[in-house]
């Protein structure tokens, strides 16, 4: 299970091949293509590409405006709003050219986005082909982008990137979660939806913000951000740097413990082989960055060759020294290590060999087979490693935050997916935009708290609508239950899903905890979500403000004599049993899980230890068990508070 975890974040970004560029931008960009949906109730922009300096005329079904392209040919004209009624037919002309497009209905556009959960195929989920078969509503109107990496903003989609009147074959192949809330969104409105679907399975929300946002967000090294160069050594040289960076800050130790004279007789022994959660005392579920240092006694022929340092597989990051000398780093708990060993490095006796290894999540350690860890000589003879490693743990990967991931990753990088699938969109006018994505940010929940309301600001100044709804989908449950408290980037991100919503009138949040498979990142159960996400617009894109949309969420906590209460935004419901699992009272000294009691909308917490207590967690696990619920049937949203 925890392979699949790491196989289902990475795959995507690893294997998908790209396409050769961006498209030349035609007379009228590719997203006013036949059959697509224009949102009601705002201006209506048309943009395109001429000659310079040419007069455009835009006609749409009596409606129309006269406009100069500019010295690059590009020109933008804007038409009044317009009400749902019968098709229309958009009509351009600039100089000799011209250009058609029919087929259009005034309506509500979502702009669905994310990775593999958004992406994810109707055809792939629950009761998939009796869901296929029965698309049939000709005012549903779909757009997949397909995957578009660019190195810059590009001006237009591919020319193959068309809209599409939904049937069962577009249909299936769509995204199931954006397909589901559209339908539902038609039923309730009444007026034709059109959906574009702009997702990559495995994408961080870095690739998603445009350079200049993330650049103001001075959280990356300019050479991460501005890249031009995507050969394999450039690449590995920015992630170097990245990662270089990375352990001057939080290894600081790493210095002196990867030097051959650094006295390391009273570290812990573990096998040479296997998780380090299998031997290493208190490190059943550790991630974080642990050294690990072995000697290896070579003869003075032995060390007049070079050759190669073999450690087999490592997960997840290594970095790798002999006597002191760095010969390698790698990150990919699939790959094995062979690190070249120049001549002259080696030494006659005793030579060190440090190992610098940070596990992300789930397993970790140099794990391969310990009789194919050494060195193989340049003349053929291999000298084995040993048996065992000593070891000291460095850091924790809850302190530290994740380090910097290679940047290539099938991608040209941060930014990539903005320039390639969001700005040839912006700016269309939309309803709102619904966002799931997060799996692959939970090792940096700390840095996400960041990222999303950047992101959410930046796409809004894209879409010229600084009101924009984001309808955020709440991590599902992932990953195996636990039987006392932890840390758990999960939490952290669902958290922050939170947070970010309750300071933004216009971001509603639709949970997607209890509808989670703890053996599978993908749940196939999207018809619930798509109702769930349809609930939130409602609320945050259509007016509906009265409306319990969403589960309940905490609104502040208190002291009352020896208890902590914590109030909520509504009423509460518990399931299956007389009280709510899952809420841990945290002090100084540790988490541990408490009895709470629910009275309307308040949850009450007797605290009975003397200890200082720090702060109050509820639902803070990848995959906890939860059965308090509003009286709209909607999971409590998981939470950190802190007590004053």
């Amino acid at each position: 299970m925890v392979r699949l975890r790491k196989t289902a974040l990475l795959a995507a970004t690893c294997l998908v091949a790209l396409p050769g560029g961006a498209a030349a931008q035609s007379l009228v960009a590719s997203v006013f293509s036949d059959h697509a949906v224009l949102q009601r109730d705002q201006p209506i922009r048309v943009w395109g590409e001429t000659k310079p300096d040419t007069t455009v005329q835009v006609d749409l079904s009596g409606q129309s405006a006269s406009v100069m392209s500019d010295s690059q040919g590009r020109w933008t004209a804007t038409l009044p709003a317009r009400q749902p009624g019968k098709p229309l037919t958009l009509k351009v002309q600039a100089g000799k050219q011209s250009q058609t497009v029919s087929d259009l209905l005034v309506g509500d556009v979502w702009l669905c986005s994310g990775q593999s959960n958004m992406e994810f195929q109707l055809i792939q989920g629950n009761n998939a082909v009796a869901e296929a078969t029965a698309v049939n509503d000709s005012e549903i109107r779909l757009l997949k982008t397909g995957h578009i990496s660019e190195v810059a903003p590009a001006s237009d989609l591919p020319k193959d990137v068309v809209w599409k009147v939904a049937s069962p074959k577009d249909a299936a192949s769509f995204s199931a979660a954006c397909y589901f809330m559209g339908r539902d969104l038609k039923k309730k409105t009444g007026v034709p939806m059109g959906l574009i679907d702009a997702s990559w399975g495995g994408s961080g929300i870095q690739f998603w913000i445009s350079t200049p946002a993330l650049t103001a967000l001075k959280m990356y090294d300019a050479s991460y951000l501005h890249q031009t160069d995507f050969s394999v050594m450039a690449q590995y040289a920015v992630w170097h740097k990245g990662l270089d960076l990375w352990a001057e800050r939080n290894d600081p130790n790493g210095k002196a413990w990867r030097q051959p004279d650094f006295d390391d007789r009273n570290w812990g022994v573990t096998p040479a082989e296997g998780y380090w959660e299998w031997y290493m005392p208190g490190m059943e579920s550790f991630d974080g960055t642990v050294w690990l240092r072995a000697e290896i006694v070579l003869t003075a022929k032995q060390a007049a060759q070079g050759g190669q340092l073999k450690l087999g597989q490592i997960d997840d990051y290594d970095t790798a020294y002999v006597n002191g000398v760095e010969v390698g780093a790698s990150e990919g708990w699939w790959s094995s290590r062979d690190y070249k060993v120049d001549k002259g490095l080696l030494k006659e006796g005793r030579n060190v060999i440090a190992l610098r290894v940070i596990d992300t999540g789930g397993m970790g350690g140099a794990f391969g087979p310990a009789a194919e860890k050494g060195l193989k000589l340049n003349g053929g003879e291999f000298v084995p490693l040993g048996s065992s490693w000593r070891y000291k743990v460095a850091s924790n990967i809850w302190d530290t935050g994740h380090p910097p991931h290679w940047p290539l990753g099938g991608t040209k990088g941060p930014a990539s997916m903005f320039n390639g699938m969001i700005s040839p969109i912006a700016p269309y006018a939309i309803k709102g935009v619904a966002w799931y994505q997060g799996e692959s940010n939970v090792f940096e929940a700390k840095d996400y708290g960041r990222l999303l309301p950047a992101m959410i600001a930046d796409w809004r100044r894209a879409f010229q609508q600084p009101e924009l709804p984001f309808i955020v989908v709440q991590l599902a449950s992932f990953g195996p239950y636990r039987s006392s408290p932890g840390e758990s980037g999960w939490a952290g991100v669902r958290d922050v899903q939170r947070r970010t919503a309750a300071a933004d009138p216009r971001v509603g949040l639709a949970s997607a905890l209890d509808i989670g498979d703890i053996y599978e990142i993908h749940p196939g159960n999207k018809q619930q979500l798509g109702l769930r996400l349809a609930l939130v617009a409602r609320k945050h894109a259509y007016g509906e403000s009265n409306l319990d949309a969403s589960g309940p969420a905490p609104l502040a906590i208190r002291r009352d004599g020896a208890a902590v209460v914590i109030d909520f935004d509504q009423a509460l419901t518990v399931f299956g049993a007389a009280r709510p699992t899952g809420f841990e009272l945290c002090y100084t000294t540790g988490c541990r899980f408490v009895e709470a009691s629910v009275e309307g909308k308040s949850v009450r917490i007797d605290d009975t230890s003397p200890d200082p207590l720090v702060k109050v967690r509820y639902a803070w696990a990848d995959s906890p068990i939860v059965n308090l619920y509003g009286a709209n049937r909607l999971p409590a949203s998981p939470f950190e508070l802190k007590v004053e």
